[in-house]
C-alpha cells in the first residue's frame, strides 16, 4: 500500500501540490486531523462553525471532481449532521465558457470532418456551460433542431489523476482512523470514479437516452429527446433540441399555458415508474434537467447519471411506504434492517427507529420530509445506507421539491397507491407470469423424470434396514414420510401442469 501510494503521488505530484494548497488556503487540516493525517496545527482559521462553508468553496475550487463528490456527500445525510447537508446542497460548478475557436478541433476530430460538412449551421456562442462540457445548437443538414454537447479539453487526465488520488486517500483513512469505516471513503470514492468515468464517456449518456425513450415509448407525455448516433462518440454528444418551461415554480408554467397540477402528478408518476416498475430512473431530475413542454408533457435532460433498481430493492420500497402508511412499526424494522449496511445492528434500535419514524410521519406520504427524517434517523442510530439506495433516495428528493415548488400541497401518498396498482397489475399479466411458470414445469419435469426412481429406491432403502430401536423409530418415519410426500407432490404438481396445459 505505501508503495502504490508513493507511486501515485509522484505521478500526480502537481495535482496533489493543488490540492494541498488548498487544503491549507481554507483551513481544512482539522480535518484530516479527525481522521488520523494531520496535527491540524497552523490552521488558520478553526471556527467550527466555519467548516462546512469552508470546505464547500474548496470543493468548488478544485473542480469537477470534488464537486462530484460532495454533491455525493450531500445526499449522504444517513452519514452528515444537517449544517453539512445544507451547505453541500449549494455545490455547483463556476466554469467560464471557452471560445468556440478552442473546441472546434475537437469537435471535427470527433466528426472525422469539418464542422460545415456535419451541419447546415452551428452557432458559436454557446447556450449552456458547465465544468465538464459546453453546448452549442446546430442544425443538421435536413433541417434538424439539434444541441452539441462538447467535452471540455483536457479535462479526462486531470479527473483520473484526482480519482487516484481520492482512491488511495480513502484507503489510507480507513485504515487510520477507527472513526472512518463507517462513514466507508472506499466506497464512496468508488462510486465517484465509477459515475465520473460513465459520465466522461457521451456514448454512455446516449445509451442511457435510448434506454429511457424505449421505457417510455407508450407514453407521449414524456419526452426524450433523439440521440443522433452517427455523429455522437465519447467526446461528443448531438441530440435534438427541445425548447420549454424550466419548472421552477407554478407561476412560470402558468405563463407557459400549462398547468403547474397537471405537471405535477405526470412528475409523481414518472418517477414512481421509472423505480418501481422500469428498474431505471435519472438520478438527478432537478430543474436543470426537466423541460415542461405544450400539453403538459415533461422532457428528460442530461442522462449521464441514471440508477438502476433491482426487483427486490422495488419491494423493499413498496414494503417500507406500504409500512409507513399503514402505521407497522415491525414491517418498517425488517426493512430498516435489510438496508443497514455494516452489520452489528442491533434489534433494539431497529425497533426505535421504526417506532420513531411511524411517530413522526405514520399514515401519510410527504416524500420529501418522510425521507429526511428517514436519514437522520439513520444517522442518529448508527445506521448506513447501501449507495445504490442513496442515489434512489436523492432522485426522489430532487423530484419532491420540484414538485413542491410547482405545487406546494402536492402529497404523494396518491400517486405511491397509483404506482402500486400498475405494479400489481403487471405483475399479475399472462407477459409476466407464463414465463415463470414455464421455467417452473420445465424444473419440475426434470424433476419428476426422477420420481420413480427415487421412490423405488426409498422403498428398497425402508425394506433393506433392520428394524429401529423405539426412540429412533420417528426419526426413520418422518425422514420416509417425507421422501413419500415428495414423491406424491411432485406427481400431483405434473398433472396439474399437464391439465392447465391442454
Amino acid at each position: 500500500m505505501l508503495i502504490s501510494t508513493l507511486a501515485v503521488a509522484v505521478r500526480d505530484r502537481e495535482r496533489l501540490q493543488e490540492i494541498s494548497a488548498a487544503v491549507s488556503r481554507f483551513g481544512l487540516g482539522v480535518l484530516l486531523a479527525r481522521v488520523g493525517l494531520e496535527n491540524g496545527a497552523g490552521d488558520t482559521e478553526t471556527d467550527e462553525h466555519t467548516l462546512p462553508r469552508r470546505l464547500r468553496q474548496a470543493l468548488e475550487e478544485l473542480g469537477p471532481t470534488f464537486v462530484k463528490l460532495g454533491q455525493i456527500l450531500a445526499t449522504r445525510a444517513d452519514l452528515l449532521g444537517p449544517e453539512w447537508i445544507t451547505e453541500l446542497e449549494q455545490l455547483h460548478s463556476r466554469a467560464p465558457t471557452l471560445p468556440f475557436s478552442e473546441l472546434r478541433p475537437l469537435v471535427e476530430a470527433a466528426l472525422g470532418m469539418a464542422v460545415e460538412e456535419a451541419f447546415a449551421g452551428f452557432e458559436v456562442e454557446p447556450l449552456a456551460a458547465a465544468s465538464m462540457a459546453q453546448v452549442h445548437r446546430a442544425t443538421l443538414m435536413d433541417g434538424t433542431a439539434v444541441v452539441a454537447k462538447i467535452q471540455r479539453p483536457g479535462i479526462r487526465p486531470r479527473m483520473e489523476a484526482d480519482i487516484r488520488l481520492l482512491t488511495q486517500l480513502a484507503a489510507v483513512i480507513e485504515r487510520s482512523s477507527a472513526a472512518a469505516p463507517r462513514y466507508q471513503p472506499v466506497t464512496l470514492v468508488r462510486q465517484l470514479a465509477d459515475g465520473l468515468l460513465a459520465e466522461l464517456d457521451f456514448t454512455n449518456e446516449a445509451r442511457n437516452a435510448e434506454l429511457l425513450r424505449a421505457d417510455f415509448a407508450d407514453d407521449p407525455r414524456i419526452v426524450v429527446p433523439a440521440i443522433h448516433a452517427a455523429l455522437t462518440s465519447p467526446t461528443l454528444l448531438v441530440m435534438d433540441f427541445v425548447d420549454g418551461a424550466v419548472p421552477r415554480d407554478a407561476q412560470t408554467l402558468r405563463a407557459a399555458g400549462l398547468d403547474p397540477a397537471v405537471i405535477a402528478l405526470l412528475g409523481a408518476d414518472m418517477v414512481l415508474d421509472m423505480v418501481l416498475i422500469n428498474g431505471r430512473f435519472h438520478g438527478d431530475p432537478h430543474p436543470g434537467n426537466l423541460l415542461c413542454l405544450p400539453r403538459n408533457r415533461i422532457a428528460l435532460l442530461d442522462l449521464g447519471l441514471i440508477g438502476h433498481v433491482s426487483r427486490r430493492r422495488q419491494d423493499e420500497f413498496l414494503a417500507f411506504g406500504q409500512a409507513v402508511t399503514t402505521g407497522d412499526a415491525a414491517l418498517l424494522a425488517d426493512v430498516l434492517g435489510t438496508w443497514s449496511t455494516g452489520g452489528g445492528v442491533s434489534r433494539a434500535s431497529l425497533a426505535r427507529a421504526s417506532e420513531r419514524l411511524i411517530g413522526e410521519h405514520g399514515g401519510r406520504l410527504m416524500i420529501g420530509p418522510l425521507i429526511r427524517s428517514f436519514l437522520t434517523l439513520m444517522r442518529e442510530e448508527g445506521l448506513i445506507m447501501p449507495p445504490d439506495l442513496m442515489l434512489m433516495f436523492k432522485a426522489l428528493l430532487t423530484m419532491d421539491g420540484v414538485l413542491s415548488a410547482i405545487e406546494p400541497e402536492f402529497d404523494l401518498l396518491g400517486a405511491m397507491r397509483r404506482a402500486m396498482v400498475r405494479v400489481a397489475g403487471l405483475r399479475l399479466a399472462p407477459d409476466h407470469w407464463l414465463p415463470l411458470v414455464r421455467a417452473l414445469g420445465i424444473e419440475i419435469a426434470r424433476l419428476g423424470d426422477d420420481a420413480p426412481r427415487l421412490l423405488r429406491s426409498a422403498v428398497r432403502r425402508l425394506e433393506a434396514e433392520p428394524a429401529a430401536p423405539v426412540e429412533q423409530g420417528p426419526t426413520h418415519m418422518m425422514r420416509a414420510a417425507r421422501l413419500i410426500a415428495a414423491a406424491i407432490l411432485i406427481g400431483c404438481v405434473m398433472i396439474t401442469i399437464a391439465l392447465i396445459a391442454r
